[in-house]
């Protein structure tokens, strides 16, 4: 087994897999410690490389396209200090990472592992249940459904429409921007019926808009992966597909499918909250907060989940 341990975390190679370990020291982020271990399979690897540098150097790892959920969320977005696949090396330690890297190069030459994309996900992205809170609310997954709270600093438009559940069949994708500390960043639920739909983050009802700590923000891209690792494989897409995609529609028009699906007669509770929950979207409808399609949008979001 070929194995480096620092202060940033522990690589171990034994063949078949290369088993990734954050550190505990406190300069390793919180998004890595809270990911936690990942195995990696020597076919999700595309390649590795130790960069040397004066004093310290890093082993840097890339796997093949489709591999990672985790990859496929960020869309590479991850800033690099919480990139899983780099590891910082101390200068002194600079023989033993070449030595890795060259072990694991020499199995990929042995398997024969192609570097073209993968048509299946090779890493499982994180275990659920998994529940992050974040500037704009907590969003929860299960495995079959995401529920976003609202948190009480969120829009008025969100905490009007009350809290959001989305089950996966309904996803078509997710979104995830990092909030950088000077842009806010977002977690984006797209649906077959909100993929058009043109809502900024701070009032998109299927939207976490992120824009307080990005060290605790950052923390969002686990739910984002969890979900992305149970939605069909981006190699499954097709042109055909993406045709069959419901094109944009007016306001009113945008309004009869939530109207179809509502219940006839919901519960008393639940019309009373309904009721109460149309009349705060009237409000800030009259009050100028939401333009008319977003007014649409936003009841249409309402009776669905009624």
């Amino acid at each position: 087994m070929a194995e480096i341990i620092q202060r940033d975390g522990t690589w171990a190679f034994d063949g078949t897999t290369v088993r990734i370990t954050p550190g505990l020291h406190r300069s390793v982020p919180l998004f890595r410690q809270t990911y936690g271990e990942i195995a990696v399979p020597l076919e999700a690897v595309a390649s590795i490389v130790f960069e040397p540098e004066r004093k310290r150097g890093r082993l840097r790892m890339r796997l093949r396209e489709g591999a990672d959920p985790l990859l496929q969320a960020t869309g590479g977005r991850l800033p690099e200090p919480a990139d899983p696949y780099r590891l910082a090396v101390d200068i002194d330690r600079s023989g033993v990472a070449e030595y890795i890297a060259e072990e694991i190069r020499h199995a990929l030459l042995l398997d024969q592992i192609p570097k073209e994309p993968t048509k299946a996900y090779l890493l499982p992205g994180p275990p659920v249940p998994v529940s992050v809170r974040s500037s704009d609310g907590t969003v929860s997954f299960d495995g079959t459904q995401v529920r976003i709270d609202w948190s009480d600093t969120s829009d008025r438009v969100k905490r009007a429409t009350g809290p959001r559940i989305i089950h996966v069949g309904d996803l078509v994708q997710v979104e995830w921007l990092p909030n950088s500390g000077y842009e806010d960043g977002f977690l984006r639920f797209v649906t077959r019926e909100t993929v058009f739909s043109k809502l900024p983050p701070e009032k998109d009802p299927y939207a976490l808009d992120l824009w307080g700590s990005a060290r605790r923000d950052l923390l969002t891209a686990l739910v984002a992966t969890a979900v992305t690792a149970r939605l069909p494989h981006p190699s499954t897409r097709t042109g055909a597909e993406a045709a069959d995609r419901p094109r944009p529609t007016a306001s009113v028009q945008a309004l009869a499918p939530a109207l179809a699906s509502a219940p006839a007669r919901p519960p008393a509770d639940h019309h009373d909250v309904l009721l109460r929950r149309l009349r705060e979207l009237g409000e800030l409808h009259r009050d100028g907060v939401l333009t008319d399609e977003e007014f649409a949008m936003t009841k249409a979001v309402v009776l669905r989940g009624f």
